[in-house]
C-alpha cells in the first residue's frame, strides 16, 4: 500500500504530490472530487492542487466537490501493528532453519507472453 502522503498525481506527466481524489459514476453522469482517499481504488484518480482545481467534467455531467481536508490521514493503528509483528517474526527467525518447499509450477512451454504451466500434482 503506498502512503498517502507518496502518491503523485494521475495526470500524465505531472509529478506533483496528489491532494484530491476523483471518482465518478459513469451511469449517473456524475463526479466526486474531494480530499485525498485514504488508499488508491481502482478506478480512481489522485490529483494534485492545480489539476484538482482546473478540472472539467463533460457537458451534462454533475460536479459535487467536498470539502478539502487539510489533515493527513494517519495510517490505521493496525496496519502499523502488522507491520511491526511481521518485521519482528522475521528478525527472531533462525536464518540456519529449513524452510519447507512446496512444489513449484513447471513452465512447460511458452510463446511470446503466453505460457503453458504443469501443475505439479498432477
Amino acid at each position: 500500500m503506498t502512503p498517502v502522503s507518496a502518491r503523485r498525481c494521475s495526470k500524465t506527466a505531472c509529478g506533483q504530490r496528489a491532494v484530491a481524489t476523483l471518482t465518478y459514476v459513469y451511469a449517473d453522469s456524475l463526479v466526486v472530487l474531494g480530499p485525498l482517499a485514504t488508499v488508491a481504488e481502482p478506478g480512481s484518480y489522485d490529483l494534485c492542487q492545480q489539476h484538482s482545481q482546473g478540472m472539467s467534467v463533460p457537458k451534462g455531467w454533475e460536479v459535487i466537490r467536498l470539502p478539502e481536508s487539510d489533515v493527513t490521514p494517519e495510517p490505521d493503528h493496525d496496519d502499523l501493528l502488522a507491520l511491526a509483528e511481521a518485521v519482528r517474526a522475521v528478525g527472531f527467525a533462525d536464518p540456519d532453519a529449513v524452510i519447507e518447499q512446496t512444489p513449484e509450477v513447471v513452465e512447460v512451454r511458452r510463446r511470446g507472453h503466453l505460457r503453458v504451466l504443469r501443475d505439479p500434482e498432477l
